[in-house]
Formats: C-alpha cells, sequence, structure tokens
C-alpha cells in the first residue's frame, strides 16, 4: 500500500517533527535514534559555557570596543538553578563598567547621538551566540547610522534582564542584547535579540522587544539584522520600546 503522505515534502517545510516513519505501532528506530540525538544537542547547549576568549579577539578584530562581565551566578550550575543570578551583575563586573561610564557619557554628549550598547549573553545557549552573534553584527552595524555604538559587553551566565544593569550603568539611550535561546528538539542554536529603550533595572519583558530563532534554518542574518535595526529607528522616534511599538510598521518590513 503506498504511504497517503509524503514525508520528503512536508519535512522540506518545516523542522518540526511531522510525518516520522513507523514500524508498527511504534516509530521507527532512525526517529528513535534522531530524537535522541537531539535531546542530547539541547543538552550540551544548555550546559556548555560560552568560550569567551575567542569571542572577544574576533570582536577585537574587527575593531570594536569590548567589555567582558559575569552575573552574579558563580558558576553554570548555580545559574541554571537561581535564574534571578544571571539578571544581575556581579559587584566586579559592575565596577568595571563604572569605571569607564565618564568616557560613554562624555563621547554621547560631543556626538549628540543616542547611545546604543550591545551586549552578547551566552543564555541558555552559548553554541547559538558563537555561531550567530557576530554574523548578524556584520550585517546589521552598517544599518545603524546615527547611533553611537558604545563597547560590546560580553556577559556570561547571563539572562536577559542583565541588560538593563549593563544599559543603566553606561547611561545608553538603548540596549541591544543578543542572547542564545532555551534549545529545542530542532533548534539548539537559536539566537534571540532583545532591544529595550532607556534601559535600568526593573525593566519587564513587556518594555522591550524581541526577535527569536535567528540562525540559518530560522530567520536569517539579513532580515534579523533588518528588523533589528528597523526597532530602533522606531524606539528612538518614539522613545519606547515593548508592546507599544508595533512591528507592523514600514519600518520593519526588512
Amino acid at each position: 500500500m503506498s504511504d497517503p503522505l509524503d514525508r520528503s515534502k512536508l519535512r522540506a517545510y518545516t523542522n518540526a517533527r511531522v510525518g516520522l516513519r513507523r514500524a508498527g505501532s511504534s516509530l521507527a528506530t532512525s526517529e528513535l535514534l534522531d530524537t535522541a540525538l537531539c535531546l542530547a544537542e539541547a543538552r550540551d547547549a544548555v550546559h556548555a559555557e560560552l568560550s569567551g576568549v575567542s569571542l572577544r579577539a574576533q570582536l577585537a578584530e574587527r575593531g570594536l570596543d569590548i567589555f567582558s562581565v559575569r552575573s552574579a551566578a558563580r558558576d553554570r550550575a548555580e545559574y541554571l538553578r537561581r535564574p534571578d543570578l544571571g539578571r544581575r551583575l556581579s559587584p566586579g563586573s559592575r565596577g568595571l563598567l563604572e569605571s569607564c561610564e565618564p568616557t560613554q557619557s562624555q563621547h554621547q554628549a560631543l556626538s549628540g547621538a543616542p547611545s546604543l550598547v550591545v551586549v552578547i549573553a551566552d543564555g541558555l545557549s552559548a553554541v547559538a551566540v558563537e555561531r550567530h552573534a557576530l554574523p548578524v553584527l556584520e550585517v546589521l552595524l552598517p544599518l545603524l547610522a546615527g547611533w553611537l555604538v558604545g563597547p560590546v559587553v560580553i556577559a556570561e551566565q547571563a539572562r536577559v534582564a542583565i541588560g538593563d544593569e549593563i544599559g543603566q550603568v553606561l547611561h545608553a539611550a538603548a540596549t541591544l542584547l543578543l542572547i542564545g535561546e532555551r534549545p529545542g528538539l530542532s533548534s539548539p542554536d537559536s539566537l534571540g535579540a532583545y532591544i529595550t529603550w532607556a534601559p535600568r533595572v526593573g525593566r519587564s519583558d513587556a518594555e522591550r522587544n524581541c526577535i527569536s530563532n535567528i540562525r540559518p534554518e530560522g530567520l536569517s542574518y539579513a532580515l534579523a539584522a533588518g528588523k533589528i535595526a528597523g526597532y530602533l529607528a522606531q524606539a528612538r522616534r518614539l522613545q519606547l520600546t515593548g508592546v507599544a511599538l508595533k512591528e507592523e510598521s514600514h519600518e520593519l518590513e526588512g
């Protein structure tokens, strides 16, 4: 009997687990092994440590100022158990950023341009950051005319909200945080981008905008960069981000 479902055509449109092969009343062995592999890749992504030295070197080659900071979580195990610690800078990291605060403020005053601080955070998938953060920045930076792009801050053991404290300390008009998202069975390396206007400690998720699933198999680097630039342009004009900033604007079409 012919199979009424053309699995090869269906899978061409999605990475989701659809049209799985079966053996009698169970899944075929190849499908079970593939699922086990994807689960292992997701677990590895969650526990992987960010290679900060390698990332710093690559950013330095592009002429970007860099700071490396850590959250209040002492290690990866504590980071996974205590999400709250991943949202705050360690005392030493906060002191490091405060030491460069006058320079950042002076540059902003001289240029007259709003300052944008870029934060690259490991999040729940350091693999995503190592694969996709730099390609996104390379496409995005030429689109940011009119912005004073401040230092790139590499944040380890970090959650999304750590960008609020970083932006507040550096007196940034806005922050762009690129972070590894929670891995899925078909996406262990998905990168997210969060844009926050007037960052400060206590900002809620409703006060920022998110672009998700940035990777070659999801949202392309070019489309993601176009959306980020569009959100930033809107944020600058409206002096806000979050639920009040609507993506249907023509500036966000990308």
